[in-house]
């Protein structure tokens, strides 16, 4: 999780590009060193994020450069400054995108994203839409599979932290879980927005799974006594309570056990 989010293609405004508007953005790949997980990994001359897209040529970026800082970059309700990755990436991003881009990278040294301080007063984020994890089980993809005609594979979902063994949706009640060493927050249900219904491998848009969900996931459906706003939900956002001081060891791994600590009954007393 130490990379996630860091990135952003913004326009020449300096607008955030994001697949509800570019869905060919769902088509490039990325591939960081090995390396790079390692808890107490530095970047070197040699490290690289690299891009792949179809019949483009690949991009290497270097990880350890010193990159200029420019203004005026926004996402959403946040604006402030940025790494900009250079000419190359955004000649890169300009031609497959077929109009000016830039790449930026969050300016960790001098800007804080805050999450809405209703939900999660004291946390903060990057250039993720609104908070630093998402949890889904697979138990809820597998109820919402049998429920579509073609079955969608976790990507289009996009959580970073999939869990296993429980009831499907049961971790829209979790209020506080620990995994490894670390304490997560349960601090809202996930709304959904256009990008579950494009498909990561060829970038094209469909009506599902948004059409199904609307039909048990929904707001009027799950929170009655709640103004309904036409809103679905898909799992949960997360903090994490160690993410507020520094220090090395922070590592999940996949296999770790997941413990319930907290949680609501219903949905109507769920954060959303």
């Amino acid at each position: 999780l130490r990379w996630d989010r860091q990135w952003l293609v913004v326009n020449s405004k300096g607008r955030a590009y994001t697949q509800r508007n570019e869905p060919k953005l769902a088509l490039v790949q990325v591939q960081l060193p090995q390396q790079a997980f390692d808890d107490d990994w530095k970047p070197t001359t040699t490290s690289y994020l690299v891009l792949k897209a179809p019949a483009m040529d690949t991009l290497k970026v270097s990880l350890s450069k010193t990159c200029e800082t420019i203004e005026g970059i926004s996402v959403w309700e946040w604006s402030g400054s940025a790494l900009d990755e250079g000419p190359e990436a955004s000649e890169w991003f300009s031609n497959y995108l077929g109009k000016p881009s830039r790449l930026v990278r969050f300016n960790i040294a001098s800007e804080t994203r805050a999450v809405d301080p209703k939900y999660a007063p004291g946390y903060s984020t990057m250039f993720s839409d609104e908070y630093p994890f998402m949890m889904l089980s697979q138990g809820s993809l597998t109820a919402l599979n049998e429920l579509l005609k073609d079955p969608l594979p976790v990507n289009r979902f996009r959580p970073n932290i999939l869990v296993d063994g429980c009831e499907p949706f049961a971790e829209d009640l979790w209020t506080e879980i620990k995994i490894s060493k670390f304490t997560f927050s349960g601090v809202k249900l996930c709304s959904r927005c256009k990008v579950p219904t494009i498909n990561q491998d060829n970038g094209i848009a469909g009506h599902e799974p948004t059409e199904t969900l609307m039909k048990f996931r929904s707001d009027k459906i799950l929170r009655p006594t709640k103004k309904p706003q036409g809103k679905v939900y898909f799992g949960q956002n997360l903090v994490c309570r160690e993410s507020l001081s520094g220090g090395k060891g922070k590592v999940i791994k996949v296999g770790d056990p997941v413990y319930v600590l907290k949680k609501v009954s219903t949905w109507v007393e769920a954060a959303a």
